[in-house]
């Protein structure tokens, strides 16, 4: 075990080197920020002038080579626009959006797991097909338009829930939703297929010919075993997720890293869009790090080496 957790912390950090580096250079044959960050009107020779300031008129392996310097110092740059550290600038912001994804997601899947449950407990395939026809409906919608919709309903025509900014814990619904509706139709599907495939397996046979009850079945016998796969595909949705909620915080004004991140690749302020990509890449790997620990423990049939 531990010269697994070694060699994927290693894996971890190769990983995160390398988002780094392909968003470098991405950003750079993007085009230089001093136009966007001068104000309009700005002449020419101004324009040259930052750039060269902030040094994007050397050559591009000069670039990078300064900027694996300062990533050894544990820093990705100043913000160009607020002239602070990039990270200080998001870590601010991190809580509020790993508040939203993290809730979002404990509420779709727990809710999906439930319902997955109560379903094949109580055989009700009325409700199965009910709430799957109802969910490839809610996926069909972007989050972003399922997100005005919803501020539309509730907070402009019903004027029951705030739908900007954090107003304290009524704000966390509207968004919460627009995520939550959309993690609970995947789950949903995962965790039915998952259950269906167990359920023709030999040691459920044998579990209903020793006279054990339906119920007891699916709870202890066939859920443990539906849980893995759910598990891997959750740990890296859960990544996806951290990334995927910028849209759903512009909509909703809420103070997460998303504005920031939008505002930076607009103007091309790549310290910022660099130290988002550290902060999501670390979330992501250490999510599916804690996965597999996760996995082997539910299935020992799994050995981690």
């Amino acid at each position: 075990m531990p010269s697994y957790v070694a060699r994927r912390l290693a894996q971890a950090v190769i990983t995160v080197f390398a988002v780094l580096t392909i968003g470098f250079f991405l950003g750079r044959l993007s085009g230089k920020p001093g136009a966007l960050i001068l104000p309009e009107g700005a002449t020419q020779a101004e324009i040259d002038a930052v750039n060269e300031n902030l040094g994007f008129n050397q050559p591009l392996l000069v670039q990078y080579s300064e900027f694996l310097a300062g990533l050894f110092r544990g820093t990705v740059g100043d913000s160009y626009r607020q002239k602070v550290p990039a990270l200080d600038l998001l870590i601010d912001r991190v809580p509020a959006t790993f508040q939203l994804a993290i809730t979002s997601f404990v509420i779709g899947l727990g809710a999906a797991f439930i319902v997955a449950l109560l379903i094949f407990i109580t055989r009700w395939n009325w409700l199965r097909l009910s709430l799957l026809w109802l969910g490839s409906l809610r996926q069909s919608v972007p989050d972003f338009l399922f997100g005005v919709l919803l501020a539309f309903v509730f907070s402009v025509m019903l004027g029951l829930l705030p739908s900007l900014g954090n107003q304290g814990p009524q704000s966390l619904v509207l968004p919460v939703v627009c995520l939550a509706t959309a993690q609970f139709a995947l789950y949903l599907r995962l965790i039915g297929s998952a259950l269906g495939e167990q359920q023709g397996q030999d040691y459920v046979r044998a579990s209903y010919a020793r006279g054990q009850g339906h119920p007891m079945v699916v709870v202890r016998q066939m859920t443990p075993n539906a849980l893995v796969p759910v598990l891997t595909i959750a740990g890296l949705n859960l990544g996806g997720l951290l990334g995927g909620t910028v849209i759903v915080e512009s909509v909703f004004a809420w103070p997460g890293m998303g504005q920031v991140l939008l505002q930076a690749v607009n103007g091309r302020d790549f310290p910022v869009v660099l130290g988002g990509l550290v902060i999501v890449a670390a979330f992501f790997v250490a999510v599916n790090l804690i996965v597999d620990l996760v996995t082997a423990t539910i299935d020992p049939r799994v050995r981690l080496s």
